[in-house]
């Protein structure tokens, strides 16, 4: 025993030294790595708005009944009270008079203090004397007076009644011999009812710091899955009233199972086993570079693109969730994240690139040559591969100078002139980074990269403004195209060109050449031959256009940082091995378990 709590010890460590030192992961009792998704909350990266009421159903077949209490600071449950079987939808409502009902402006059958019906929740309770040590003694003494327990500060208390004042409660205390006040909650207080009833199950009040947590299931199956708004999720909830307002919702779940909820709604839930590895590692890698995120609003990661799309393990329609094939990529990978010197990496992913990703430093401003260099842009030679299947790459969006000119307008730019014209600076890999708006006043406005796509509606930062500046298909990021040799020189293609073999055969090469990758991988390099699948792609410098028509003509959809989407699909259907789709898309870093 001594032994596996000294290995237990050893890799809780482990654990949080791959996180950096501003949060460290969180380990329950059982191993697991506990994450907090956001799912309803006053931040601007959770959709859902804090709540006055939340609803939870279970899911038939995966667990009945409720428990309530609290996390402890390793994120395991500590029961308090719980219900039986039989009640399979809840309620948590913040402390005040709601009425249950349908609420025209949400759209919505719930508790809300603008509904006005019969049945009622109020705040005001009474309070029955006694010392209670345990639940079971509690519950006990509420079910004689058809009252409910609370945990009130620490400590058991029993209440009766849920009124709407405090002189209706004084009133019926009167026919009460054990009551002895009339009692509400703080601004932090929240009851757990019964829901389309006024039965209250169960009241929380820590004060400020308190929790309240619900953990579905108290028929001990092995996986719950209990719907909140629409969706099926694993795991317990968490809800705490920030500032003594609304209600906000946490998902606390352990790592893969969140990582399940993630890997089908960032990629394609049937796309290629090794694509949705490579998708499996950079979520996992994500939020273990980001634990904490979004702790001053009580959780960790937040639920959409923001962080990451989080909807769980799906809705009633049979083809949104997880996978057959995307579960396996989470499970072939369970624990696997992508490291540079040791430390987990900071990894991002968009849908495409329409040919090539594009240097952090030019993005956001990161260091890429000292503490990112894994960052930096790549020619993607595979993306191309399925551009008959990306909706998004190739694209074109076509302007009048006149609706161009209204475009930028509505961002304030140009106001009383018109656009004369567009000066458009290119990275070496073929990106747009700036754009000059020469407008007919004489005047001109600067677009720096991160408003090129808002301003112009465009879906990437990889595009050509009617076809100037394009040059022949490019496979290195000077942007001269051919295939380098021996890292001093290039060839414009294979034709007429001579291989040796290893065996010291010489003969002359089709115009085609093969790689072969670590793992014995052997694919055909892109651009290599007369033609190859990849489109002309812009090139780099400086490139002015005037004309009353501007069409934009591109490819991605996203912020060109990271890993294309569908880039490693192309690569999986090449036979790539996940590790090496993420090694490609992220040079230097290696992918290894926490």
């Amino acid at each position: 025993m001594g032994k596996r709590l000294m290995q237990f010890a050893a890799a809780l460590l482990a654990v949080c030294l791959m996180v950096p030192p501003a949060w460290a992961a969180t380990v329950n009792r059982n191993g697991d790595v506990m994450i907090r998704v956001g799912l309803a909350s006053s931040s601007t990266h959770v959709p859902t708005g804090e709540l006055e009421a939340a609803h939870l159903e279970n899911n038939t077949s995966y667990g009945a009944g409720y428990r309530f209490g609290y996390y402890d600071s390793g994120l395991n449950f500590v029961e308090l009270a719980r219900t039986d079987a039989a009640v399979t939808q809840v309620a948590v409502l913040k402390t005040q008079n709601l009425s249950y009902g349908r609420d025209s402006a949400q759209d919505k059958t719930t508790y809300s203090s603008s509904v006005i019906s019969n049945t009622t929740v109020g705040c005001f309770h009474i309070q029955l004397d006694g010392s209670f040590y345990d639940y079971a003694g509690a519950a006990a003494a509420a079910e004689s007076y058809g009252g409910f327990v609370a945990w009130i500060n620490g400590a058991y208390q029993v209440r009766v009644g849920a009124y709407t004042s405090k002189e209706a409660a004084q009133s019926a205390m009167a026919g009460l011999s054990d009551a002895v006040q009339v009692v509400g909650t703080s601004s932090y207080g929240m009851s757990v009812v019964k829901t389309g009833t006024n039965q209250i199950l169960f009241q929380y009040d820590d004060g400020e710091s308190g929790r309240l947590a619900v953990q579905p299931d108290v028929t001990g199956v092995g996986e719950t899955r209990t719907w909140f708004a629409g969706y099926k999720y694993r795991g317990g909830f968490q809800y705490h009233r920030r500032g003594g307002g609304n209600l906000t919702v946490v998902n606390v779940l352990p790592l893969e199972d969140y990582i399940n909820g993630v890997v089908c709604y960032e990629m394609g839930r049937e796309w290629p086993l090794e694509a949705l590895k490579a998708q499996a590692v950079c979520a996992r890698t994500y939020v273990m570079k980001n634990l904490g995120k979004h702790d001053s609003y009580g959780f960790d990661i937040c639920p959409s693109d923001s962080c990451q799309v989080y909807h769980g393990m799906g809705s009633n329609k049979p083809d949104y969730g997880p996978s057959e094939v995307s579960k396996r990529a989470v499970a072939e990978t369970a624990g696997m994240v992508a490291k540079y010197n040791g430390k987990v990496a900071e990894v991002f992913y968009v849908s495409s690139f329409g040919g090539a990703s594009e240097d952090a430093k030019n993005i956001w401003g990161t260091d890429t040559v000292n503490e990112y260099p894994y960052l930096r842009g790549v020619v993607d030679p595979y993306e191309a591969d399925l551009d008959d299947r990306n909706d998004m790459s190739p694209w074109t969006k076509i302007y009048t100078a006149a609706q161009l000119t209204q475009q930028l307008q509505k961002y304030g730019l140009g106001v009383g002139t018109s656009v004369k014209g567009l000066e458009l600076t290119y990275s070496q890999l073929g990106n747009v980074l700036q754009v000059v708006v020469r407008w007919a006043n004489g005047q001109s406005s600067t677009i720096g990269v991160d408003k090129i796509r808002s301003r112009f509606g465009v879906n990437s930062i990889r595009f050509t403004v009617n076809s100037a500046g394009t040059s022949s298909a490019q496979t290195d990021p000077s942007g001269s195209g051919g295939i380098s040799v021996n890292d001093t020189g290039r060839l414009d293609s294979l034709g007429g060109k001579y291989a040796i073999s290893g065996g010291g055969t010489v003969s002359q090469t089709d115009g085609s050449a093969f790689v072969i990758s670590g793992t014995g991988t052997v694919s055909e390099i892109s651009g290599a031959g007369t033609g190859g699948n990849t489109p002309a792609q812009p090139g780099s410098g400086t490139v002015t256009v005037s004309d009353s028509t501007y069409t934009f003509n591109g490819g991605g959809w996203g912020h060109q940082v990271g890993m294309s989407q569908y880039g490693a699909n192309a690569m999986a259907r090449r036979g790539f091995s996940y590790s090496e789709i993420i090694e490609f898309y992220f040079p230097g870093v290696r992918v290894t378990h926490y």
